[in-house]
């Protein structure tokens, strides 16, 4: 559950970017829009890595380590939320990094569904 929250959050944050990107918000509810979710994720990925290794799950926490480490990377150096004056700079950058970051979570959504329904076939044959 809390991986679809992380690509949600990334979503609303795509959607804030190209919403700011045709002109249809202002910068300052874009910002702030994105900067409100930001927080959540950064938790949200920390406890699914927690998650996995608390659970054995090493392949999948290894995984979740780099993704893990950038965020932490950015939260140390203040880097994290967007500036409202700097957004239209970064804009190009900003979709950049939240498209990367949501193809990053979707292929680790995909490979833990793969490991659950590996793990569920496999102990059907023991019955």
């Amino acid at each position: 559950m809390s991986g679809n929250s992380c690509i949600l959050r990334n979503l609303l944050q795509l959607m804030a970017l190209a919403d700011l990107e045709f002109d249809y918000i202002n910068p300052y509810d874009s910002s702030s829009r994105i900067n409100k979710v930001i927080l959540p994720e950064y938790i949200t990925e920390g406890v699914l890595c927690l998650f996995f290794l608390v659970t054995g799950h090493w392949c999948m926490s290894l995984l979740c380590v780099p993704y893990l480490y950038y965020n932490v990377r950015l939260y140390t150096r203040k880097q994290h939320l967007v500036d409202v004056t700097e957004i239209f700079n970064m804009l190009s950058w900003e979709k950049k990094q939240r498209l990367f970051k949501l193809g990053y979570l979707i292929a680790l959504l995909f490979l833990s569904i793969f490991w659950m329904i590996l793990t569920a076939l496999e102990d059907g044959d023991y019955d």
